[in-house]
């Protein structure tokens, strides 16, 4: 990043940025918090792996359709009420989940944790970058930092609060986000909200450009691939819940590494779409080695651990890719863009217990590594307007455009365009 995001001034924010930052944390990491108590509720509560699998679907379906709505909400309400109904979403659902007594109760819970888990980081960057010192850049890296952090750490705490009991991880989420939300409303000021409000069919609209589209389908294919290996790689391990939190703990911190560092040195290097090719066909081979030495344990954690380099890769570049191509407002085109991955991530964990229940483990892993390679065919139909996007962001040295880049690395998860526009927009008055 620049220079302002460097030294001190870092460190020296407001409390508000260090609230929100600290939510950033916890939401992102609802990502991984799961997974190492996967077996353990697949136990205990007497369900099948398709059963609980169904933990990833509504989570992740509730969210890839309220991301249509998020920026018409948060347009009209402002982004910190929107960020304070988010995380009372959260709080009052992953009690609830901690609370349940049945696998059809956590699945439904999790699925009120994801509509407040879209609201939360539709927002949640818009709200750092207003509040922090040091300019765009600096919120950024403090973004960054959060989302790194929670990446690595879910598996981890959920790990240990799984070994306690499978409850834990739940209430785990649920104190620190309340925690959270007492620091929102007390620290954070409001946001002034856009002159425009945003139309509520936008995102739909958007995804009649092609190039959008093609990324969205892209997207969509390659998440099938990586939420196949979330939801059932920890069956083949037969680790208990910390062994498999620190297998995890290793997944994320690879992948958050390189979605910082990794994925911006490949864009620069060989440019958008040959770095994507190369590491979605990469994570393909692992994806597939995976399925076909799933009697291997050793075989699966390594292939696990080493997929977090190559998908911190793809998840940042896919997003980047997004918003260099697509010729709609930045807001409109993430709230499409995670609407159509998203959707891949909710199906690919259900499809997969189907294809376990009547086939076999080794299945959804190779119908997986199929899908990303799919994508990657899907991919090179959208070939040329990436390479007319990488050579004018190389032509435009500017800071404005240095700041664009940050912002769409950040936004792996949803939340940067709206920053950046707010940002643009302070900036101008």
């Amino acid at each position: 990043m620049g220079p302002a995001a460097s030294g001190l001034s870092l460190f020296k924010q407001p409390r508000a940025v260090f609230a929100v930052a600290f939510a950033c944390v916890v939401s992102f990491m609802g990502i991984g918090l799961v997974d190492p108590i996967l077996p353990a509720l697949s136990a205990k509560l007497d369900a099948t792996p398709s059963q609980v699998s169904l933990l990833f679907t509504s989570y992740l379906l509730v969210t890839a359709v309220a991301m249509l709505f998020t920026g018409w909400i948060a347009s009209r309400i402002g982004a910190k009420t929107t960020l304070i109904v988010g995380l009372c979403l959260i709080v009052v659902f992953a009690a609830l989940a901690g609370l349940s007594g049945s696998i059809n109760g956590i699945v439904g819970f999790r699925a009120g944790w994801g509509l407040g888990n879209a609201m939360f980081i539709a927002t949640s960057l818009a709200v750092i970058v207003a509040s922090a010192t040091g300019g765009f850049a600096g919120a950024i890296v403090l973004y960054e930092a959060a989302l790194g952090l929670g990446i690595a750490a879910g598996p981890l705490l959920g790990g240990l609060l799984g070994d306690i009991s499978w409850r834990g991880p739940f209430f785990g989420v649920a104190v620190l986000m309340a925690i959270a939300l007492l620091a929102t409303i007390t620290l954070v000021e409001p946001l002034p909200k856009p002159p425009r409000p945003t139309p509520l069919l936008a995102p739909i609209r958007a995804l009649r450009h092609r190039a959008l589209l093609t990324m969205g389908i892209t997207a969509l294919l390659y998440n099938w691939g990586f939420f196949t290996m979330l939801g059932y790689a920890p069956y083949p391990m037969k680790l208990d819940e910390i062994q498999l939190g620190f297998v995890f703990f290793a997944w994320g911190l690879l992948l958050a590494f390189f979605s910082i560092t990794g994925a911006p040195w490949l864009q620069r290097r060989f440019g958008t779409a040959p770095s994507l090719y190369g590491a979605l066909t990469a994570f393909a081979v692992l994806i597939v080695l995976i399925g076909v030495f799933t009697d291997n344990r050793w075989v699966v954690i390594t292939c696990v651990i080493a997929s977090g380099i190559v998908a911190g890769v793809n998840n940042t570049l896919t997003t980047q890719a997004v918003m260099l191509v697509a010729p709609v407002e930045r807001p409109v085109a993430s709230a499409a863009y995670g609407f159509v991955r998203f959707i891949g991530g909710g199906l690919a964990p259900y499809a997969a217990g189907k294809m376990v229940d009547h086939w076999s483990i080794h299945v959804p892993f190779v119908v997986g590594a199929i899908a990303v390679l799919i994508g990657v065919a899907v991919l090179t139909t959208g070939h040329g307007p990436l390479s007319r996007a990488d050579a004018a962001m190389a032509a435009d040295g500017a800071h404005g455009s240095a700041d664009d880049v940050a912002g769409e690395i950040a936004d792996e998860f949803g939340g940067a365009p709206d920053a950046i526009d707010f940002e643009k927009e302070v900036g101008r008055r």
